[in-house]
């Protein structure tokens, strides 16, 4: 079992390798969702998580999530075989937390030195986007 903080992580790096950590196998927690950073201008990537958010209907859906923990789990299915027996069971091996839970030491917490933030002027947390989808954490 891996404990990764998502902390200054770039969203897109981060979900590859923790894909590739859950089809090898194991079992991965993620803690502080809403830390995790988007690259990008700021007004570009609201736009385009709001698009994500209302497209479709209410009752037929495709329904996108608000909150951070759900969007990053949402990522990571995007680079998984999600449809497949394999993928799935990968799939069912992630937890995504806001925060740090009660029952999770933090000083077990990895960082993934790839999928750091690498000091690039335009970027957003993760955290904000939610908020300006209207989600409330």
């Amino acid at each position: 079992m891996k404990i990764i903080d998502a902390t200054d992580h770039v969203l897109g790096r981060l979900s590859s390798f923790v894909a590739k950590m859950l089809l090898n196998g194991e079992e991965v927690i993620i803690i502080n969702a809403e830390k995790s950073v988007i690259t990008g201008n700021k007004y570009y990537i609201f736009n385009k998580y709001m698009q994500k958010f209302k497209r479709g209907s209410v009752r037929k859906g495709p329904r996108f999530p608000r909150m951070p923990d759900r969007i990053l789990r949402r990522t990571v299915r995007g680079m998984l075989p999600y449809q497949t027996p394999h993928g799935k069971s990968a799939y069912r091996k992630l937890k995504v937390y806001i925060g740090v839970p009660e029952g999770i030491d933090i000083s077990k917490a990895e960082k993934i030195e790839k999928a750091m933030y690498t000091k690039i002027k335009n970027k957003v947390t993760l955290g904000e986007v939610s908020k300006y989808l209207g989600a409330k954490f």
